[in-house]
């Protein structure tokens, strides 16, 4: 990362005096919110309940400029504290007043307030900043959430991403609302999360505004530049819809089409398993073949999706994955990125459940078809989708022994615990965050059964298991390779690309 060098040694003086007369905690810049695969990640300190990001862009040169207000909460009493974040930062006040700021760790700028804010007190922090996000990587060099396009750029990664459009306390543990204000170029689309509430053209620019109502991590901010095709409507209950597809997208666009707009069809079905869709707005975007977007997230409220998901014509299924992580890793998100089995297990088993929805293969054959795809000995079954380890976060078997796991539960416990479960779960978590753990004693709870042993196998222990999850016969039966569903090869496809992120 280029470092952001310490603006102002008066100001950085002034807080030494005040450090001495009353001293308070420090951010720790290396340190941050304490997730147990990526610890760096995320910063303690404040809770954001609120982002405003006043963005404009330029996508013949790349370049951003932003202010980006932060309204936030002292946790704890903080002299200092820590942003993720990675582009060049001009200019940082807190509660008002110049900051001094400075480049600290990989990815976080350390922003030191004129003042120490106490525990309890409002922190509002208003960051300046222009750079050219391609410019910037991460990691080994090749890492980076800001994808660029010939018209444009699309923000999008997991799980880290707005470190390259915009400074936050990046975890899904502080989750906060949206306004997003984008100005371009007259004749290009600035697409972002939530409610279109604006769209006003001057002197050559065009400046969009998105409105994001419920709790969203930061993961699931989006933001697409570009040419695009834009079809807004609304659901029978009166859900506004927005989707966009890249001009680019030439003979792509037909089934892409087909299979996006088809989402209020999908939502409707989930909503019956899920319980009430959680958010304002619905819709997708889907980026064009020089993208070079190999994957699909589940922005909230407007997934992306790349071409290559469509290039053998439509597919409803990878639609479906996406809007199910709208209640499963949206709605309530991973405590820490252990907990990804929540995310991309229930929102894999979606498809199973679409399929079965649309007669093209019982989840049960599914789960069959998927188990005997992996013989024994595979090192597929080395990876625990409840503790998948940092590694292996989106490994094939988190999605696919992980929809094992959840058909596993399903079998076992009966289809009507099993929707009661899936409704409990999004209740009682609404717009906040869980744990593998307290999912699991809640299915205990609601099942009336012990089913440590049922986790055990399918979640926590290497090896295959002696048979699929709700398999019946012989043991000559349960060896042998049932036929394949019709809807395998387009899940199978999915998946191929869905764990790229």
């Amino acid at each position: 990362m280029r470092r952001t060098l310490l603006r102002g040694g008066a100001g950085a003086a002034a807080a030494a005096l005040l450090l001495a007369a009353a001293p308070v905690a420090s951010a720790d810049p290396a340190g941050g919110i304490g997730d147990p695969y990526f610890p760096d990640y995320g910063n303690a300190g404040y809770d954001v309940g609120h982002y405003d990001l006043r963005l404009d862009y330029a996508p013949d040169t790349d370049r951003l400029k932003g202010t980006a207000t932060l309204v936030a909460t002292a946790t704890e009493d903080l002299d200092s504290f820590t942003l993720d974040f990675l582009l060049d930062v001009d200019s940082v006040r807190v509660n008002g007043r110049k900051a001094d700021f400075s480049a600290a760790g990989e990815h976080k700028v350390e922003v030191v307030p004129r003042t120490p804010v106490a525990e309890g007190d409002r922190l509002t922090a208003v960051v300046k900043y222009s750079d050219v996000p391609s410019s910037v990587k991460w990691g080994d060099g090749s890492v980076t959430g800001w994808n660029r396009t010939p018209d444009g750029a699309i923000a999008l990664g997991e799980p880290e991403v707005a470190w390259w459009w915009f400074p936050s306390n990046d975890h899904p543990l502080d989750k906060a609302t949206f306004d997003v204000r984008v100005a371009v170029p007259e004749g290009y689309r600035a697409i972002s999360n939530g409610v279109l509430t604006g769209e006003r053209t001057v002197g050559g620019k065009t400046a969009y505004t998105w409105r994001q109502d419920r709790p969203a991590a930061t993961y699931l901010a989006t933001l697409a530049v570009g040419e695009y095709e834009a079809h807004e409507g609304e659901t029978d209950s009166g859900l506004p819809v927005y989707d966009a597809y890249a001009e680019s997208l030439g003979s792509l666009a037909g089934p892409a089409k087909a299979s996006i707009e088809r989402g209020p069809e999908i939502l409707e079905f989930q909503e019956e398993s899920f319980g009430p869709y959680p958010y304002n707005a619905l819709g997708g975007v889907v980026a064009g073949p020089d993208a070079d977007l190999g994957f699909a997230l589940e922005t909230q409220t407007r997934p992306v999706y790349s071409h290559a998901f469509f290039r053998r014509g439509s597919n409803t299924y990878v639609v479906a994955h996406e809007l199910a992580h709208q209640w499963w890793g949206d709605h309530v998100s991973v405590e820490g990125w252990d907990d990804i089995w929540l995310n991309e297990g229930f929102a894999s088993y979606a498809e199973w459940m679409w399929s079965e929805h649309e007669g093209e293969g019982t989840a049960q054959e599914l789960a069959e078809y998927t188990y005997h795809s992996y013989p024994a000995g595979d090192p597929f079954w080395d990876v625990a989708p409840g503790d998948p380890g940092a590694e292996n976060v989106f490994h094939s078997a988190v999605y696919d022994r992980g929809a094992l796991a959840v058909h596993a539960l399903r079998t076992e416990i009966g289809d009507d615990a099993f929707g009661e479960l899936l409704r409990s779960w999004q209740e009682k978590n609404a717009h906040g965050n869980g744990t593998v753990e307290e999912f699991i004693e809640m299915s205990e709870q609601v099942s009336g059964k012990d089913l440590g042993g049922l986790y055990d196998t399918w979640l926590y222990s290497e090896g295959r298991p002696p048979a699929p999850p709700g398999a019946e016969g012989s043991a000559a039966t349960l060896k042998a390779a049932p036929e394949e569903p019709d809807s395998w090869e387009a899940i199978e496809r999915n998946r191929e690309l869905l764990h790229r992120h």
